[in-house]
């Protein structure tokens, strides 16, 4: 038998029944891909043999588990499994529950994909809510109401392991307007929202293969299925609930839910002499099937003479046992939702235009530069240079400061820094764990304190650059940052907080809370700016390698491609390319209700738009430069900031594409926020333009020898 090599043996290799050497990596790598086969077959054979991915048995919950496996997946190098639960709520222990206890239900809001005006549950004509007293109610953040995210409890009573029959919870008239706005939630589409133990109530259907978060208000049948000559408006007044439980005495005590469903029923009750809660009436008992039959829907229609529609609100309540571990519960709501690998295929697109852009700023730097640079010193040390060419031509105005409006382009610099350094801050935190975005009120509340926090950054870069143009009204200047980015927001919202007052949607603001924006603006952030604007102005004026001349040189007339707007628009593309497939996610998050948690990606998209912007403003610049245009000042600028009209067109063809809004408020409501957003992302990749640009210019006429 013959000895293996040494280098062999160092390597650990294996070797296979035929007696070749086959390296261990190798070897596992194979293992893992024939062990995935296997179970990829398996679980075709169970979609085969009719295994749903919505129930709640354990095997449509290995099937479910192996459709969301890449995103169980965490790590980059070595790669672990872990549960979706761990991932969405980070720290968040299971509750358990004893038998009979009393567990609240939470009532959310009545919204719409139709439109992006939702109400409070209790809005609706329906039971009253429980005493305050009786049960626990939810804590509201600044960001919970800013959303319109008023968490109250529910009128239903929930005791575990108790089976309910149709219980009566009210009965309420429905009539005149509020008729009228009830069918039109219906022909809306609106779904009303409940909570139990954290999880949103879902309508699963085994047979079509479908899961969908909360239930419809009603629903409307056309002519040829009523045989009415117009289109019927119906009410699910009766609620069968299914909440599933896992019990497993060896390893903790009581229950644990790990599912919660919802069947709405249509169902025209016989009131009678029904008045409180727990009266018994003939159509609602232990002795009677509530179900969705046409002869006993529950029409939104008046009386031959007018009279208000009669209905009874009831539900019931089954408990269930299941299978499913309590860290698979949230698996069944990211069903459908995009996976990974998109996320990873929307950075790589992004490093190839940072690697394209790299490419060029390389060539201009290394390559050109270098070139220009040791041929101007060498003509100067020679005293061969009879004129000046290319880009040293303006080396004495390079730096001259801008002409038009000083104070509006420090303004805007320093707005667009502490956009950045906020969005930095909260990215960070969702990355450390320290703030939640699956709970949005949350997220609103941080990003609008860490905004206001970094008041600092946006005064003292606004007073540093207000200060090197030479400009001495230093209160102005102050007073302008505090104010114009904020006011133009605040400004924009109360415009739409009029309207949505008006139609009485959730999302109104309330005095209380535009009280508290106001204190928050007047007593955090302005004395926050004018700290920052004090040590701006305060600290040395910038220096430069390069002395201003008296007189401005003539700028020659420029090729298209270096002119504005024309070079503007050219300039913003790639910035917004390089996060086109990530803003998807986002947008389909904030208006398609979608649930979007991938902090990383996130912020190494925001890293990827950092360098594209800054390699985008250096070969712009270099470019006008090249063409003795010495005015960068607002076009380094403007050539990155074009991303935000970018992210408003693209704002446009989500609407026309993807929404399908009804109503003059649905889309002035969309286009008010997508316009606060452009403008907040043109700022920041107009600040990192200028930056950039100003770093480049310092960098370049630093290393020439200058007379």
């Amino acid at each position: 038998m013959k000895l293996l090599p040494l280098a062999l043996l160092l390597t650990g290799a294996a070797i296979n029944v035929a007696g070749a050497a086959v390296p261990r990596p190798l070897k596992a790598r194979r293992e893992r891909k024939e062990k995935a086969a296997v179970v990829a077959e398996q679980m075709n054979q169970m979609k085969q043999d009719g295994v749903d991915i919505v129930s709640n048995d354990k095997q449509s919950a290995l099937l479910r588990s192996y459709e969301l496996r890449k995103k169980k997946t965490r790590g980059i190098l070595r790669k672990r499994q872990t549960s979706l639960s761990s991932i969405l709520f980070p720290g968040v222990s299971p509750e358990e529950y004893a038998s009979s206890e009393q567990i609240p239900i939470y009532v959310d809001l009545v919204e719409s994909r139709k439109t992006q005006v939702p109400f409070e549950f209790y809005d609706l004509p329906t039971c009253p809510a429980p005493p305050k007293e009786k049960v626990k109610g939810y804590r509201k953040s600044l960001g919970n109401r800013l959303s319109g995210h008023n968490v109250k409890p529910g009128p239903y009573e929930i005791r575990v392991g108790e089976d309910k029959y149709c219980t009566p919870l009210c009965a309420v008239s429905i009539g005149g307007k509020k008729l009228k706005w009830m069918r039109q939630l219906v022909e809306r589409q609106y779904r009303i929202h409940l909570m139990l133990d954290q999880l949103p109530v879902l309508m699963r259907s085994k047979e079509l293969n479908y899961a969908v978060r909360g239930y419809p208000v009603g629903f409307k049948a056309p002519p040829s299925y009523t045989g009415l000559r117009e289109d019927e408006y119906y009410l699910y007044n009766h609620l069968k609930f299914t909440i599933s439980y896992l019990e497993d005495p060896s390893q903790f005590d009581g229950v644990r839910i790990t599912g919660f469903d919802v069947h709405p029923v249509s169902y025209e009750h016989n009131i009678g002499d029904f008045k409180n809660i727990g009266d018994s009436i003939p159509s609602c008992n232990a002795d009677v099937d509530v179900v969705n039959d046409p002869s006993t829907y529950l029409a939104l229609r008046a009386g031959p003479t007018g009279e208000d529609v009669q209905a009874l609100y009831s539900y019931e309540v089954r408990w269930e046992p299941s299978e499913v571990a309590w860290a698979d519960r949230w698996d069944v709501y990211m069903i459908g939702s995009p996976d990974d690998g998109i996320h990873y295929f929307a950075i790589v697109n992004s490093l190839m235009i940072v690697l394209f852009l790299m490419g060029a700023v390389g060539t201009i730097m290394i390559r050109t530069l270098r070139k220009d640079i040791a041929g101007y010193n060498e003509m100067q040390t020679l005293e061969e240079a009879q004129e000046e060419t290319g880009w040293k031509l303006v080396h004495g105005d390079v730096f001259r400061p801008p002409a038009t409006s000083p104070m509006i382009l420090s303004v805007s610099v320093g707005t667009g820094a502490q956009i950045a350094t906020a969005f930095f801050l909260v990215l960070l935190c969702a990355v450390l764990r320290l703030v939640n975005p699956m709970k949005k009120g949350q997220a609103l509340t941080a990003i609008v304190i860490l905004y206001v926090l970094s008041g600092t950054v946006s005064g003292y870069v606004s007073s540093r650059i207000y200060k090197f143009c030479g400009a001495s009204d230093w209160k102005a200047n102050t007073l302008v940052t505090a104010v114009a980015f904020p006011g133009l927001l605040v400004g924009m919202f109360m415009v739409l907080n009029v309207f949505l007052g008006i139609a009485g949607a959730a999302t109104h603001a309330h005095f209380v809370t535009v009280l508290l924006m106001f204190l928050l603006w007047l007593c955090l952030s302005t004395p926050l700016v004018m700290v920052g604007s004090y040590f701006g102005f305060r600290a040395d004026t910038i220096e430069v390698p390069t002395k201003t001349k008296q007189i401005a040189r003539i700028v020659p007339e420029q090729p298209l491609y270096a002119s504005m707007p024309w070079s503007a628009l050219v300039g913003g593309v790639l910035p917004f390319g390089s996060v086109c497939i990530e803003l998807f996610f986002i947008m389909s998050a904030l208006w398609l209700h979608q649930y979007f948690y991938m902090m990383g990606f996130l912020m190494a998209v925001l890293f990827i738009l950092v360098a594209t912007c800054s390699m985008v403003s250096i070969v712009m610049c270099y470019l006008q430069l090249c063409g003795e245009d010495h005015r960068w000042w607002w076009k380094s600028f403007w050539n990155c900031a074009t991303a935000g009209v970018y992210l408003f067109l693209y704002a446009l063809w989500f609407l026309s594409s993807k929404l399908d809004l009804i109503g003059f408020l649905p889309i002035l409501v969309y286009l008010t926020y997508m316009s606060m957003i452009s403008i907040a992302f043109g700022l920041l990749c107009g600040a990192i333009g200028f930056y950039s640009c100003f770093w480049f210019t310092k960098k370049i006429y630093g290393a020439v020898k200058v007379d």
